[in-house]
């Protein structure tokens, strides 16, 4: 025993494909889609998932079905009866941002009786990354977060409350953040009446030296005080840098046990154009690969749990047969799929489709189709707007993109692209 790296026998992971996950790409998912994702997840045995956002559909058009697919995942014939309100064991998620989508998600509850187990808000450690994200001060956030943890707790719906930021900000360059400001934030959100806190790097700022020492700090009692129990933190690792399952070891090692993930490692920050139309999103991307910024792969994270005898309830093959179904069939572009993005972008921009088209075999100057848009969509005497240029050339480098890959998101799940066990020893799983 004293060469072997201790693991607790359990771990929990909670999958969120189909709000971190398909929230990230640039197309929107029918409710059907998701539904299905949802059904098969928890048939391999996943009890938390994540399954929509009740924020204004008009910044997250990808969640305009928030109230139809909580409807139809509880009245599923093959999972509804798993659910925990439904006398089952599994959790279901919603975000809720801010008070109106609180709000939202308490009066689908009280209209059909059920509705999701837990809500989520957030705050970050940088004001500016926090400002940008929510459109609120820290202090009007907190003061919005307890009147709200209040109304839900109330209802019987637990808040959980993320922290984000901890290792770094992706505003303004690469901003260092303090480790102790997210300690603070944790115990607030818990003195406040939060049942648990996702401890969450968004944009993959985190590194295994820096994870093991906060998580080391978040189970301090000198620190925490009676919050100071893993059951009461998750950890939610983005994986930019390449270094999400070792920060996932780190945190395993300094004594946590909650995790979350998604298929294909897709997920990250909000899209900022749907199916070749720009919408508001959340400003900016973070990275210049925004497809590569996601979460660390279900596949590969249940694969190396259950590689070190660590349980996680979940049936690998069932997992394994979904993955590969979601990277074949949900992120590859159909042909229709593809005629309607180009046609968008045609129509926004006034270059033709056959250009457009051109791009899929060339490595054209983008510069020369954003010049084009921008004499087309601003006419003479109007003021050009803001950022038009930065999101224009965004737009045809994920035109190119898509013409090229025939891919919505890159699968980053090693275990079914590889297709084979790495060894001998992971053959029985895979």
């Amino acid at each position: 025993m004293k060469y072997k790296l201790s693991f607790p026998e359990r771990v929990e992971i909670g999958d969120l494909t189909v709000r971190d996950g398909m929230q990230a790409l640039e197309h929107v998912y029918s409710t059907e889609e998701k539904l299905a994702i949802v059904e098969e997840l928890i048939l391999a045995g996943f009890e938390h998932v994540e399954v929509t956002n009740f924020g204004h559909p008009k910044y997250l058009p990808q969640f305009a079905d928030a109230e139809e697919l909580l409807e139809r995942l509880f009245q599923s014939k093959r999972v509804g009866h798993l659910l925990k309100q439904n006398g089952g064991k599994v959790l279901v998620t919603a975000i809720t941002i801010n008070e109106r989508a609180c709000t939202r998600a308490l009066d689908f509850k009280a209209k059909h009786g059920v509705g999701p187990d837990i809500v989520l808000q957030m705050v970050s450690t940088d004001p500016v990354h926090h400002k940008t994200n929510s459109g609120m001060t820290l202090d009007d956030y907190w003061k919005m977060t307890e009147r709200c943890t209040k109304m839900v707790n109330e209802q019987g719906i637990q808040m959980c409350g993320t922290v984000s930021t901890i290792w770094g900000s992706p505003m303004e360059g690469a901003r260092v953040t303090d480790l102790k400001k997210a300690v603070e934030f944790s115990k607030i959100y818990l003195d406040l009446g939060a049942s648990y806190i996702e401890q969450a790097d968004h944009d993959g700022s985190g590194d295994p030296a820096r994870v093991y020492e906060y998580f080391s700090m978040i189970l301090d009692p000198d620190l925490m005080g009676k919050w100071a129990d893993p059951k009461y933190h998750l950890a939610h690792f983005h994986t930019s840098r390449g270094m999400g399952l070792a920060n996932v070891l780190a945190a395993l090692q300094a004594g946590i046990y909650r995790f979350e993930s998604t298929l294909s490692g897709i997920g990250g920050q909000p899209a900022n154009m749907i199916d070749g139309k720009l919408v508001s999103g959340t400003g900016k991307y973070y990275h210049k690969e925004h497809l590569l910024s996601g979460l660390v792969t279900t596949e590969d994270l249940v694969v190396m749990m259950e590689s070190m005898g660590v349980k996680t309830g979940v049936d690998i093959p069932k997992l394994l047969d979904l993955g590969r179904k979601f990277r074949d069939e949900y992120l590859t572009i159909s042909s229709e799929q593809m005629d309607t993005i180009v046609t968008a972008v045609s129509e926004f921009t006034g270059v033709s489709k056959d250009r457009l088209l051109g791009l899929r075999d060339s490595d054209e100057d983008l510069d020369t189709f954003v010049e084009e848009a921008v004499k087309f969509i601003v006419k003479p005497g109007e003021e050009e707007p803001k950022r038009i240029r930065e999101s224009l050339m965004q737009l045809f480098r994920s035109l190119q993109g898509y013409l090229k890959r025939g891919m919505w998101g890159v699968s980053r799940a090693e275990t079914i692209v590889s297709d084979v066990p790495p060894s001998p020893f992971l053959e029985n799983l895979l």
